[in-house]
Parts: C-alpha cells; structure tokens; sequence
C-alpha cells in the first residue's frame, strides 16, 4: 500500500512539473475552451509540407487560416517536435495529441514481443502500419506508459484516442474484419464459455450467420472490450487522468451514412458504441469520424454530416450536455480533394447539427493547396526587415518584391521560411508602403500528391499595402 501510494505521488508530482507553462499564451486566450470549440484542423507534421521549415511557420500558417485548435497527428510517439507545439500554442491555439487507440504506423521502441499484441484479420494485410488487440494486457501497459510519457513531457492541452474501433466496416466480406486471433479467442472463451464464431464456413455449425445467438453474442463482447480497453486506458491505476491530472481527453467513434440501420451496423462491424464508450472514458469531449466510404466519395455533398444525426441522437440521449466534435477528411486522395467552399459548407451543417467544433484531415492535402495562388495574408516590420506572410508554403526563387513608399527602400536579400518571403532592406519604408510582387510560386514537390504539377505562381501586377 505504502509503494502503491508513492507512486501515486510520484506521478502527481511529475504531472505538475511537466504540465503546460501558461507564459507564452496571448493575454485573454482561454485554450481549454479553444480546444473544445470553434474551428480546428489536423496536421501530420511528418509530411514534407512540414520539414525544413521552422515551428514559428507552421504556427503562423495555420493562425491565418483562422483554426482556434489544432489536432497534432502523432504517428510515433518516440518523434513528437516539442517546438512546433510550443509554437502553436505561442499563437494562441490549443494543440491536441490525436493518437490512435489500436494501431501505429511504427513499432520503434516496442519490446521484442509486440507481434503477439497484435490481431488478427480475417485474410487482409495492411503493410505498414500495426493493429493491436483490445484484449492484450501487455499492448494495454506499453499504451498507458507511451503516452503518459507524451503527456508529461510535452505541453498537449489535451490528447485524443482516434481510431477506437476494430476493421472494418464490411470487413467480414472483404477480408478486414478483427481481432479473430488468438488474444481474442481465449478471452471471448473465459468471458462466455464459447468458441469463436467461424466467419468462412457455411458448413460450419458456429458460422456466424447460423449461430446467431453465438455471434450476437460475439458482438456485444466486442464493444464491450474495445470500450474496457479505453477506459481502462485513461480512467485506470497508471492511465491518462493519473498521469497528468487536468488534461483534456477526447475520445473518438466512427460514423457512416448507410441508411437505416447505420448505427446498429456500426456495433456490429466495427464494436462501435458511442454511448457506452462515453460512459467507460468520460471524455471532455467525444469526436465522430466520417468513416471510409462516406469521405471517399468524389461528389461527397458537404451537408453529408446531417445524415450523422442518428448517432447525434443516440450520444443525446445519455450524455445530453457533452461537447462533441466531427472530423471530416479533406483530401486523403486527389479525387476527394475538398475546396474551401466545401469547408465552409460543410462548417456551417456541423454547426447546424449541434457539433461545437469540427476539424479535418489534413490541412496540407485540400484542394486550395492545387487550385490556390499563393495570398499575402499580412505583412509586418522588424529592424531592416519586412516579412511577408502568405497562406500557404512558397518558393520565392525567381521571384521580384519591389519596395513603393515615400523614401527610396531597395531589397537587399529574400530568405523564405515556409509561408514566410522575409526581405532584408536597407531601411524600413516610413510609415505606409505598397509592396509589389512577382514571380512567387507555391511548391508542388512538398506536396503529398500532385507533385508534378505546374506551381501556382501570384499574378502578374499583385500588390499589397503594409505600414512601418
């Protein structure tokens, strides 16, 4: 008891030392309320858009964007750039940690025996990336130490457990359906007394669609671990709310519109149970995915989220006053690549829907990235300097700014950092100045698709107003 109770102290006083300083927040910025209202975007750091650019661009690029949060897709949890989160929460944005419950797209520094944490598919394979078992006591305690370790060592407002289902939705006729290993054939055997179901043997007594009590059976085990895995995951002895006392937790579930019966569906494919996921987390807030075969439309209407209502309504009905949030996908492909006036479209049903925030994937991959010439979103004055601040990423090599004001201003140099041209002057223009530009080009070769394709340049006689 004495050990257990020192170690209990032990965590507590870590969880102190390592929570967010509040120093470098904007006077007036509430980021606890910004992360749980209001617009926000997911980015995946690792992408080229990112690299060799520094934090204070990113946080820049997105501030301008408008987003009041930010969703920091932590794809290993041995890599996170403390910096860039530092930064974004400098601009006055609250920064998730969005992790995945049951995966990983790395196994860098998992023990040795990780591959019997991991389930099994029916027939499928996903290279590249690590399923693991709900029903694994090993992956559950290597969850739990990885990101208290992430909470306690960078300053996240809040992390996020996305992804909390199992494969997939109608996994059993393609091949993705899971866990049907041997994690969760022993533990559905000591809960229930019975053999799995079989799911490619019509001939078999214990086919899923003869046995039905069996499989009935067989689904309601299912949610049931999915759900013990995350609330034990943050609500027990070592988990997230012992590990950082305070932080926001989020959790997620999965959401189709497949017509009558969607939810129901969802329970029964992919263990999703919002309700009862609710219930096992307690969540400051819970996030509902747009799930494959939605996003995956090419014509997708923005409004599709008003077809998400059943599973609105079904979350309502026992959490009346949780926040909850949406999350659409903006360009995972080129063909669903989503414009802005999709966004906005799209912002506008999530809020008529009741949702307080809403967020996507991911901001480097929308459509204005290919369709958009480069916008200067502001310009601002340092010694012997003048930066101008775009929307997106640019590439001034060739390009030509030309200083206008009432005394003579020559551009010694141009530097860029990622959306920033920063212009090395022999002195500041006195007071109001237009600023002249030619030749800026975006950079289509950082981009994660459409790499070939000729730059966005800003058009001929493009001009913007500043003031020193």
């Amino acid at each position: 008891m004495i050990r257990r109770l020192l170690a209990l102290l032990l965590t507590a006083a870590l969880a102190l030392t390592a929570a967010p300083a509040a120093a470098d927040i904007p006077k007036g910025r509430n980021l606890r309320a910004q992360a749980l209202n209001g617009p926000s975007i997911q980015i995946d750091p690792t992408f080229p858009y990112y690299q060799n650019r520094s934090p204070a661009s990113i946080a820049d690029e997105i501030a301008r964007a408008g987003y009041r949060s930010v969703h920091y897709f932590v794809t290993n949890e041995k890599r996170i750039d403390g910096d860039l989160v530092r930064a974004l929460r400098s601009r006055g944005m609250a920064v998730w940690a969005l992790t995945l419950a049951f995966g990983s797209y790395t196994v860098e520094g998992y023990p040795a025996d990780y591959p019997s944490w991991q389930q099994k598919l029916l027939s499928a394979s996903q290279p590249g990336f690590y399923s693991f078992s709900p029903w694994s006591a090993d992956y559950l305690a290597f969850k739990k130490r990885s990101l208290a370790e992430v909470i306690q060592k960078y300053p996240f407002d809040g992390i996020e457990l996305a992804e909390s289902f199992l494969p997939d939705w109608n996994g059993i006729s393609s091949g993705f359906y899971g866990d049907v290993g041997p994690l969760a054939e022993a533990a559905f055997k000591a809960e229930h007394g019975l053999e799995m179901p079989d799911f490619t043997d019509p001939a078999s007594p214990r086919y899923y669609l003869t046995d039905t009590a069996r499989y009935d059976t067989w689904v309601d085990f299912r949610v049931a671990g999915v759900n013990a895995f995350l609330g034990e995951l943050v609500r027990g002895q070592d988990g997230l709310r012992q590990a950082r006392p305070g932080v926001l937790v989020g959790s997620w579930s999965i959401a189709v519109d497949a017509g009558d019966g969607s939810v129901a569906r969802e329970r029964e494919l992919q263990a999703v149970d919002a309700p009862a996921m609710i219930d096992a987390v307690r969540p400051d807030i819970h996030f509902i995915q747009t799930n494959w075969p939605d996003w995956l439309k090419p014509d997708l209407a923005p409004g599709y989220v008003a077809g998400y209502r059943p599973y609105v309504d079904q979350i309502r009905r026992s959490h009346p006053t949780l926040r909850l949030g949406v999350q659409a996908d903006i360009g995972s492909t080129v063909a669903t690549a989503r414009d802005r006036e999709w966004i906005a479209s799209f912002e506008a049903a999530a809020t008529e829907l009741g949702f307080s925030t809403w967020t996507a994937y991911e901001h480097s991959l929308g459509a204005y990235m290919y369709r958009e010439a480069p916008q200067v979103k502001a310009v601002t004055c340092g010694p012997r300097r003048i930066t101008v601040h775009f929307h997106k990423r640019v590439d001034a090599a060739g390009g030509a700014f030309t200083v206008r004001s009432s005394r003579p201003v020559a551009v010694r140099e141009v530097t860029v950092d990622g959306n920033q041209a920063i212009l090395r002057v022999d002195r500041l223009p006195r007071g109001r100045f237009t600023l002249g530009i030619e030749g800026v080009k975006d950079t289509p070769s950082l981009w994660v698709f459409n790499k070939t394709m000729p730059a966005n340049t800003v058009p001929a006689g493009y001009t913007v107003s500043g003031s020193c």
